[in-house]
């Protein structure tokens, strides 16, 4: 009988101790416990040490206070009937104040906060065109959190913030905007290279027109040297030579100037046969010819 009473004691002991220890808890940092006795909610258990009524208190769960990232991918149209897939990160937390409502009120959140994008994102995204899509990437955004937020407030979530990562139209429709982005490149390209050769065709114009006027310059200060010159051996042959007349002097340098050119032609290892007249008659009526030119065109410069 002894025995028998240690044993029982022993087991009671056992029991009692197991279910003593066996009330305290632990609750993470960050996280926080909903306590129900007998099904219904009792309490919430703060991060630490706690300790529930045996038997009668349980743990229905526990809820994490850390923000989670929700990604969402939604298809519609836009008003230019232009399908668009559209990547949502939604990132949001329980409310410490609003536990209960969070852990009581939602059965699956992920879903219930997918179905609330799904309907601002279709009240917004096909009364715009594609490229209004695109522009306002972040306009779109800030609807979807504010409509959001005040929904899902009285379920006890916050939304911390709303992403809206990307705008992906159908292949055909990127195809295509990247064919006419290429196109309209290519024209302001073809453009400026037109400019391009217009400039260099202007500029080539230019120096061409400036190169022939400096080279008449040049031709008439060449000739206005020679004919300073002719005048300059004349009258230095007439006062050396008395009695001689401007024509004979001329005539002289005319003669002279022609040996001088014949000479010049022979001594040249290109020079081709050449055939002149070369009489006395002929070489006096081509001075005569040369004299005239030349006296005619400085009273055509003087006039």
């Amino acid at each position: 009988m002894e025995a028998v009473y240690l044993i029982s004691a022993a087991v009671g002991a056992a029991i009692f101790l197991f279910v003593i220890l066996g009330s305290f808890f632990t609750v993470n940092t960050a996280e926080v416990a909903v306590v129900t006795r007998f099904g219904r909610f009792l309490r919430i258990a703060e991060p630490g040490l706690n300790w529930k009524t045996p038997v009668i208190d349980m743990l229905a769960g526990v809820v994490s206070l850390r923000v989670n990232q929700i990604t969402l991918t939604m298809e519609t149209k836009t008003k230019d009937n232009v399908f668009v897939t559209i990547p949502i990160s939604v990132q949001n937390r329980v409310r410490p104040e609003k536990v209960y409502d969070a852990f009581y009120k939602l059965a699956d959140p992920v879903a219930q906060i997918k179905s609330y994008v799904e309907q601002v994102i279709l009240g917004h995204v096909p009364g715009m065109t594609l490229d209004e899509v695109f522009a306002s990437q972040s306009s779109i955004a800030a609807a979807v959190k504010q409509e959001l937020d005040a929904d899902m407030a009285a379920f006890g979530y916050e939304i911390v913030n709303v992403l809206v990562t990307d705008i992906v139209p159908d292949q055909k429709v990127k195809s295509a905007m990247n064919d006419i982005n290429a196109a309209q490149r290519e024209q302001v390209a073809a453009t400026a290279r037109g400019e391009a050769d217009k400039i260099l065709v202007v500029k080539k114009a230019e120096a061409e027109a400036e190169s022939k006027a400096l080279q008449g310059q040049g031709i008439a200060n060449q000739r206005k040297a020679i004919v300073q010159g002719l005048q300059v051996s004349i009258e230095q042959f007439q006062k050396v030579v008395e009695g001689a007349t401007a024509k004979e002097v001329m005539q002289l340098v005319m003669v002279t100037q022609y040996f001088d050119t014949l000479k010049s032609i022979g001594e040249s290892d290109k020079t081709n046969t050449l055939f002149l007249a070369h009489s006395p008659a002929a070489v006096r009526e081509m001075s005569d010819q040369i004299l005239n030119s030349m006296l005619i065109a400085e009273k055509a410069n003087n006039q």
